[in-house]
């Protein structure tokens, strides 16, 4: 009896005073939530009525699910809440925060107070939170919503950065390059004076035809008159003299084509310049091919990040609670009644067993 006494009858009565008389009452507030992913379909889905609204796997949740148990979960809330002063009674201190209010012994505590239940079969959280004023309970449950709702709007800004970071470096050096080619488009054009080589070989092209035509109709003026005149008529010397400056005047504008004098001091070839400005064009060509392509891209990862957003669904919104639920005092006194009995029935068959060996 005595035993029993000691063991079993002091301790739970001493619980019970404390249960009953000092400790004090805890309100809890409900929050449930889940991170849910709206994937908006494309312009002729929507006008087909068809949109999904998708649960998102399962790794998203997860990061949610660990940060609310983290020492920044705490960090976030406390600067919203005095969590110190809401868990802080003197007169409770088994149930209270002590007082070690460093963040390794408030996320401890936090942990007892805020309980985080997590189904991953379909990704819902809910959360139960208790503190000492239904107040309390309340601001706090708001400020793990508000802040958990931060945290998913973070995630999903960083997704939609990650999906066209890419595109948009690519869509950089694209644009640099196009801006290169158009540089060197420019400084050719300078330095030759010619817009276009090949317009100007079209118009030097026909400068040559009309020299050839002219070159022929003298010939054949020439021609009739050795045929009907003097050989020492004027107008055949005249004829011939006209006939040397046609065939003078074709082979300058030909020697043009392997030879330009104005263009620069060093006499660049006409050929080279143009095989300079074809090789111009074609990288300017590329480059603009380039751009276009890295601008679509561009808009297409732009559109594809846009049309998955993730946030946070409420299903279960917190309210003012009106009743103390916590702490549990009968369950806790008849768990300690049934743990202390077990134990002491277990000592005394011990006891017993031992005595009826000797």
């Amino acid at each position: 009896m005595l035993s029993f006494l000691l063991i079993v009858a002091l301790p739970v009565a001493a619980a019970g005073i404390y249960l009953f008389a000092i400790a004090d009452d805890q309100y809890a507030t409900r929050v449930g939530f889940s991170v849910r992913k709206e994937e908006t379909s494309t312009a002729i889905e929507i006008l087909g009525g068809i949109t999904q609204l998708a649960g998102t796997g399962s790794n998203d949740t997860d990061i949610l699910f660990e940060y609310i148990q983290s020492a920044n979960m705490v960090r976030a809330v406390n600067g919203k809440v005095d969590l110190v002063a809401a868990y802080s009674r003197d007169n409770d201190p088994f149930f209270a925060l002590g007082e070690d209010t460093r963040i390794e012994a408030l996320t401890d505590y936090w942990n007892t107070m805020v309980d985080v239940y997590f189904d991953r079969s379909s990704g819902l959280i809910e959360i139960r939170v208790r503190a000492f004023t239904p107040e309390e309970a309340l601001a706090i449950a708001e400020a793990i919503r508000s802040e958990s709702t931060r945290t998913i709007n973070a995630l999903s800004e960083t997704a939609r950065e990650d999906a066209t970071r890419y595109a948009r470096e690519e869509l950089d050096k694209a644009i640099e390059r196009l801006k290169v080619a158009r540089s060197a488009i420019t400084a050719f054009r300078t330095k030759n004076q010619i817009v276009d080589p090949e317009a100007d070989i079209q118009g030097r092209m026909g400068l040559l035809n009309t020299l050839q035509a002219e070159l022929a109709d003298a010939l054949i003026e020439l021609d009739l008159l050795r045929q009907n005149s003097r050989a020492d008529d004027p107008r055949i010397v005249q004829g011939e003299r006209r006939v040397d400056v046609i065939r003078n005047r074709i082979r300058a504008e030909r020697a043009r084509f392997s030879e330009d004098s104005e263009s620069s001091q060093e006499q660049e070839a006409y050929s080279q310049i143009v095989s300079q400005y074809e090789a111009l064009a074609v990288d300017r060509k590329f480059a603009e091919e380039a751009y276009v392509a890295a601008l679509a891209g561009f808009d297409a990862a732009t559109a594809a990040a846009q049309r998955q957003s993730l946030y946070l669904a409420t299903f279960v919104e917190p309210e003012l609670a009106e009743t103390a639920e916590y702490p549990r005092r009968w369950v806790i006194l008849l768990t300690l009644l049934g743990a202390l009995l077990t134990g002491w029935i277990i000592l005394a068959m011990i006891y017993y067993s031992l005595r009826d060996r000797r």
